[in-house]
């Protein structure tokens, strides 16, 4: 159960050492009562007290560590029930399913063809993580090849799935050093899941027909030493898998339910009959609860939708969406192309970028950081003054890549042009529309 900042203050040393960054011991409490603060920023805090408080502290849904590599990621770690209470912190994992029975050739080819699923968008790498390996036939030989070939040759991290002890150890053995998932431990198979998943230090998935099915073998996979658990309710109809993410989640997050305090995994794959309504419900899912989802196949018009999805559902609504502050190239530009500067607020660039392409007048366009701020609030903030833009002109390299001294800066901000002169003599400072719909119309005619 959570502790009150009183009940964590008395565990603190009490020193108002502020090197916490907060001035007393007591408010760095409240902030870590209110999940504010981390407890390793208190340099003094005794290790019997730092036991208690990891323990009363820990996530209500355990994060769970899924692979190794750069695709190497979490699952679950949630604290609120909606986004906008806090935010959520480890988004939904998408993964596509391969068969045990395909050829190598043919497995390899799709793995280049899912690793090509990546998508720029706001300065992010957005693409899928997970093949989900799926035993068809029960020859545990070519089962562990396929685990082997993937764990191997791609980004990609693992599921193993199947219902035989003896496919899963097999695969283990050739891929466990990508720390796969291991799917699923029932009660006709949890002595020896268990201690497969014990072994090795791997996760490990249960499935069971109901919640009080999952809540017993949790907690005896718990009672074995296991720690690392996925959730799969059994559900294969989408009303009442929706209702058992719902449920999970609730049970966890209210009534502090820890045999329910594990991320969950869907299976969208077993509830259509086509990608495209797979698809449909696999963005029930990213939205409602689903720690991992497991799709038949990935094709572009179906993960790119789910990955913006997730993006939009996984940024913190307290902070702004924001682009990293550089030098963006549009169309091709060369030495003689018009420079303008703005923003990092995500839809300040993309709304500009548009236009600028919408022109087809190639350009180079600054994006400055201004903590996310549009250009008039960033401006009458202080983000975005004239002598901060003119440093950031000198510094961003922009000087090195054009042969004119003219820097385009938005109508909003017309007030530093003066400033942005003193900072950057000898350049033409020329203030540019006020409406982003006129950048076009504005760049063509010059």
């Amino acid at each position: 159960m959570a502790l009150t900042g009183i009940q964590i203050f008395k565990l603190l040393p009490k020193t108002n050492c502020k090197e916490c960054g907060v001035p007393t011991c007591l408010a760095f409490a409240m902030n870590l009562a209110s999940g504010k603060a981390e407890l390793d920023a208190c340099p003094y805090v005794s290790d019997d007290a730092r036991a208690q408080l990891a323990a009363a502290s820990a996530p209500p849904i355990r994060p769970v560590a899924l692979g190794k590599g750069v695709r190497a990621t979490k699952t679950g770690g949630e604290t609120v029930l909606y986004r906008h209470e806090k935010t959520f912190f480890n988004p939904t994992l998408l993964a596509g399913t391969i068969t045990s029975d395909s050829a190598e050739a043919d497995v390899a080819a799709k793995l280049k063809s899912w690793n090509a699923l990546q998508y720029e968008r706001v300065g992010l790498n957005l693409r899928p993580e997970l093949v989900a390996l799926k035993d068809v036939n029960g020859d545990g030989v070519a089962f562990a090849a396929l685990a082997k070939l993937i764990a191997e040759t791609s980004e990609f991290n693992l599921i193993l799935m199947s219902d035989k002890a003896e496919v899963i150890s097999g695969a283990v053995a050739t891929a466990g050093f990508k720390r796969p998932l291991i799917y699923a431990a029932t009660a006709e198979n949890v002595d020896a899941f268990g201690k497969i998943a014990l072994d090795n230090e791997l996760p490990l998935a249960v499935k069971a027909d109901s919640i009080d099915g999952i809540t017993a073998l949790t907690d005896k996979l718990v009672g074995m030493g296991l720690k690392d658990l996925v959730i799969d309710s059994g559900a294969r109809e989408v009303k009442q898998a929706l209702e058992d993410q719902v449920a999970i989640r609730r049970a966890a997050l209210k009534d502090g339910n820890r045999s329910l305090g594990f991320p969950t995994i869907c299976f969208p794959s077993e509830m259509a009959s086509t990608i495209e309504m797979e698809g449909l419900i696999a963005s029930m899912f990213v939205a409602k609860y689903g720690g991992i989802v497991v799709l038949s196949d990935m094709t572009t018009e179906v993960i790119f939708p789910l990955l913006l999805e997730r993006l939009n559902i996984y940024t913190d609504p307290q902070r702004p969406m924001t682009v990293v502050e550089g030098i963006f190239e549009i169309g091709n530009p060369d030495e003689n192309s018009p420079v303008l500067v703005t923003t990092n607020f995500a839809l300040t660039y993309f709304i500009v970028s548009g236009e600028i392409e919408a022109s087809r007048v190639p350009a180079w366009l600054l994006i400055k950081d201004s903590e996310g701020l549009s250009v008039l609030t960033a401006w009458a903030a202080g983000k975005f003054s004239g002598d901060d833009v003119g440093m950031f002109v000198k510094k961003s390299g922009i000087m090195d890549k054009v042969k004119h001294t003219e820097l385009i800066i938005p109508g909003y901000a017309a007030a530093i042009a003066g400033d942005v002169e003193e900072e950057l003599p000898g350049w033409n400072i020329v203030v540019g529309p006020r409406e982003a719909a006129h950048i076009a119309g504005f760049l063509k005619s010059r």
